[in-house]
């Protein structure tokens, strides 16, 4: 890991997901979230604070110590039990059947493995638990996915591996997710980035 990875994109990430645009997207995602959550990508742990009477506790993982760090430290729920562990989505150190819910917000994008990734959180996921997210990715006008998947290589290493053209319903369901509600636009921002894709899914 070079020095812009390990200590000026923790920074940047910090910094960009904190935005007041993303609240009501982590509002919406977190009032879904029920039981045991695994939040993936956790990061500064901006959804924590959104999380309702009906989740009982989370454990969030994190590629990076730094975000973990001040994860440990964002505003939560008064005696929501919180575990934080350094890991990424491809290896998860869990029972099967541990969660009910599995929450990601802007993750998808960056993570290296994705078809290893979801069959990891299906596995974690009780039969009938739910994936709650919200992603960026693909576009429906061709101009803008090719301009998507252009620049993609160039904004990789930037962002963290982030890919700007990942088409994320299709992802969960080749993964063997049912998509039980879908809402597809953008959101605010350059349409290269702010195509969204927000809904729940049930582990088949």
């Amino acid at each position: 890991m070079n020095p812009y990875e390990r200590y000026v994109l923790p920074w940047l990430i910090h910094w960009v997901m904190g935005a007041r645009l993303f609240e009501p997207y982590r509002r919406r995602v977190a009032a879904a979230a029920r039981g045991r959550v695994l939040e993936v990508g956790i990061g500064s742990g901006y959804n924590l604070r959104h999380y309702g009477p009906d989740v009982e506790a989370v454990v969030g993982v994190d590629p990076s110590p730094h975000l973990l760090a001040r994860a440990d430290k964002a505003p939560r729920r008064a005696g929501l039990p919180l575990e934080l562990h350094v890991l990424d989505a491809e290896r998860l150190p869990f029972a099967d059947d541990s969660f009910d819910t599995v929450v990601m917000t802007w993750v998808l994008c960056s993570v290296p493995d994705v078809p290893t990734a979801l069959a990891e959180l299906r596995r974690v996921l009780r039969p009938g638990g739910r994936l709650v997210f919200v992603e960026h990715g693909l576009a429906p006008e061709p101009g803008v996915q090719a301009w998507q998947r252009r620049l993609t290589p160039l904004w990789r290493p930037l962002a963290g591996g982030c890919h700007l053209d990942r088409p994320a319903d299709a992802l969960l369901e080749a993964a063997g997710f049912r998509l039980e509600h879908l809402e597809r636009g953008y959101g605010p921002g350059p349409h290269l980035l702010a195509y969204l894709y927000e809904g729940e899914a049930v582990a088949g």
